[in-house]
Parts: C-alpha cells; structure tokens; sequence
C-alpha cells in the first residue's frame, strides 16, 4: 500500500513558476514509476509527466516539454514537478501516482496510461492567471 500527499499548488500568474510536490508513505518507492497527471473541470484526465525507478528516464507530455521537470528524491520518497512558464491552459487539478515496477521495463506508451497506475494522491489546484 502507498499513500501519496501532494503539495506546492495555487494561484500565479501566466509566465510563473510553482513547485509541485508529492511525498509517498512505506519503504518501498524505488519499486514504483511516478507520475504526474492533471484534470482541467470538464475534461478527462489526461499525462503530464512520469519518472524511471531511479530517475535516469522521463517522460512528457508535448504540451509541457520544454517548461515542465519531472525529478524524484528516493531518499525523500517524494517526486516533483517543476512548472516554468506556466500558461492559463495548465489550471487544473495536478495529482501524483505511482505504478509498481512489474518488470517490463519503464515505456512511454505504458507511462502515460492513467490504467497503468495503481495508487493516486488526492490532488492540488493549480490555477494560472492570464
């Protein structure tokens, strides 16, 4: 069992910068993929960004590559999503979730599959002025 309690969310402005953060509860968080997910009120959600086991690998959505990191800190349990020049379009609901290593291998066609996951945190509003 995993719990995640994400954090960092609020209010910017277009152009600014947030932190988001995602703090992972047991000893076993190297085991799992993290992921970044977001939900806009209306519409489904949809991928942002996942991490490798170790963070050698990352994966992003087209719509934030370039402006958006995906790290994690095993020693900390926790992963980050690091939002630079941040659009309006990007206010949603941001929600971290972990997807247990079966051995296949970290895949991008896999990665960016919200089935994929096994455990969610609870969510943190990110809302971007124009």
């Amino acid at each position: 069992q995993v719990e995640l309690v994400e954090s960092g969310g609020g209010l910017v402005h277009a152009g600014g910068s947030l932190r988001l953060s995602c703090a992972a509860s047991g000893r076993t968080f190297s085991s799992y993929f993290m992921g970044w997910f977001r939900q806009a009120p209306g519409k489904e959600r949809e991928f942002v960004a996942a991490i490798s086991r170790f963070g050698s690998t990352a994966y992003y959505a087209e719509s934030v590559k370039g402006r958006f990191t995906i790290t994690r800190d095993n020693g900390k349990n926790t992963v980050y999503l690091q939002m630079n020049s941040l659009k309006p379009e990007a206010t949603a609901v941001y929600y971290c979730a972990a997807d247990l290593d079966r051995g296949i291998g970290f895949r991008l066609n896999i990665a960016t599959m919200k089935e994929e996951y096994e455990y969610w945190g609870q969510g943190t509003q990110v809302t971007v002025s124009s």
